[in-house]
């Protein structure tokens, strides 16, 4: 092999690795904040769920919620008939009417799985 193809092979290998070095944190942090948005979607769906159920059986502010059974009949739910988990495995809940629901990931994650 020539000094120039020699050369030219690695040339390649380090713009490949510069390319995988630039590229791969970023499809990570697309990833995660992608996921993040997504459990904040759910968050929203769950508050609008209480909300309603609430409302429906005439609830005030700080009585218990059941949940996820109380709220199932008052969001969508996914293909196996549950709420739709968190993407990244946290855990949904709400206790009472009033309450923000949460997921159990919160701010621990660079990427908050609070509601604004």
């Amino acid at each position: 092999m020539s000094w120039k193809a020699r050369g030219l092979t690695i040339l390649a290998f380090l713009c490949i690795g510069i390319f995988v070095v630039v590229v791969i944190p970023n499809f990570i942090k697309a990833r995660s904040t992608t996921a993040a948005n997504a459990c904040v979607n759910n968050l929203r769906q769950i508050d609008a769920a209480a909300n309603e159920f609430a409302l429906e059986k005439n609830l005030k502010a700080g009585e218990k919620i059941n949940f996820p059974n109380n709220l199932t009949p008052y969001i969508k739910l996914n293909s196996q008939g549950k709420i739709p988990p968190c993407p990244q495995g946290g855990i949904y809940s709400i206790k009472k009417v009033g309450d923000t629901p949460t997921c159990s990931l919160g701010t621990n994650d660079n990427w908050a799985h609070v509601l604004p």
